[in-house]
């Protein structure tokens, strides 16, 4: 017999710890550090200014943990996509049904109590964090800031009534400067000679805020018809930035120019997962001796946000910041370049990544009731 309880923040670290039981034997997963998934959870986040949360654990007969789930209602998401629709997030359980339905029915009771008669997830807490269970390519870590989950959670979410309402996927790009650059650079000159003012150039830290802004700006405007966007509010952009400036090679951080106005970014990130592999969930006390160690042995990269403002759309502005991405990437040591995650319908960005020998190599799946 098991049982599902509600839990508040007095024992996150039961809800946080539990993952590393679930996956203690599977070489693919990557614990984040503690810090940052408490963090994640805890009111210091600004997203739950305009989101709410309630934790669950479930338990056997001998009081072991042996499941988790998050019921979310993000308030900006219903009001912007017009939908009145909750979240499911950071679920993990153990291969058991039964104990995955008591989970799922925790949360979609949870949501009905706050009038909220519709769930999808899993959202980690949000559409602009981590998204979905892994459906295809298990046989590999995730990058960055993309999740890992077990292969049978497909079959706890079928089982538990759950369908799949949407696809996800993740292209490995070689960074090499090999056989496509003839029909890149090709490409490129004709964007050139029709965009004559456009002009690339890289993220400068030094003018960390004014980038800030111009970046917030054209990521809002870039991605507003997109299935299951939300705008990030100024607050949580920052904080968010505030994390990931550290983390960026600023050489790989593309910005486009008309003049003086930026008109589109391209961010790859180094892919941090490598060293986070390395420590185990801590930063301290030696954690950070193998941060400062591992960072610079760093080979793989994500393309995480790439976009342009709506009028400069159609120009090959996309193509152009690519190509001088994979410039610099392979200038600055790079082998790999993850470009995640592309909407299943989103034929264009398809495409582009195959463009670029692009090999899809993983698929995430959404699911709802």
């Amino acid at each position: 017999m098991f049982t599902i309880k509600k839990i508040d923040f007095k024992n996150i670290n039961d809800f946080i710890k539990f993952p590393y039981k679930v996956y203690k034997d599977n070489p693919y997963w990557i614990p984040q550090l503690d810090s940052e998934n408490k963090k994640l959870l805890s009111d210091k986040n600004p997203y739950w200014q305009h989101a709410k949360r309630q934790l669950f654990l479930a338990y056997d007969e001998n009081e072991n943990i042996i499941g988790r789930i998050a019921a979310i209602i993000d308030y900006n998401y219903i009001k912007f996509q017009e939908e009145e629709i909750g979240f499911f997030g950071f679920f993990e359980c153990i291969d058991n049904v039964e104990a995955a339905k008591l989970l799922f029915e925790a949360a979609k009771k949870w949501l009905k109590e706050n009038n909220i008669h519709k769930m999808m997830g899993p959202m980690n807490p949000s559409t602009n964090d981590e998204v979905g269970f892994l459906y295809e390519g298990f046989d590999s870590c995730p990058k960055i800031l993309m999740p890992y989950t077990h292969q049978y959670y497909i079959k706890l979410a079928d089982e538990s009534g759950l369908k799949k309402i949407k696809e996800l996927y993740a292209y490995n790009i070689p960074v090499a400067l090999d056989d496509r650059m003839p029909r890149l650079t090709k490409a490129l000159k004709i964007v050139q000679k029709r965009n004559p003012n456009i002009k690339i150039r890289t993220f400068d830290k030094k003018n960390f805020k004014k980038e800030l802004a111009d970046v917030i700006e054209i990521y809002n405007s870039a991605w507003e018809k997109n299935w299951g966007f939300v705008p990030w509010t100024d607050e949580e952009f920052k904080a968010i930035a505030k994390d990931l400036v550290s983390l960026l090679d600023e050489n790989i951080v593309m910005l486009a120019c008309d003049g003086d106005k930026t008109v589109g970014m391209l961010i790859a990130i180094p892919d941090y997962n490598y060293v986070f592999q390395k420590m185990k969930g801590k930063l301290f006390p030696f954690g950070i001796f193998k941060f400062l160690y591992y960072r610079r042995k760093i080979k793989d990269l994500r393309l995480m946000i790439m976009g342009v403002r709506k009028e400069y759309r159609q120009k090959g502005i996309e193509a152009y910041m690519s190509l001088e991405a994979l410039i610099n990437s392979v200038k600055g040591g790079y082998k790999n370049c993850e470009l995640s995650w592309i909407l299943d319908d989103n034929i264009m960005t398809q495409r582009t990544a195959e463009m670029m020998s692009g090999e899809l190599y993983k698929k995430y799946a959404v699911y709802g009731d």
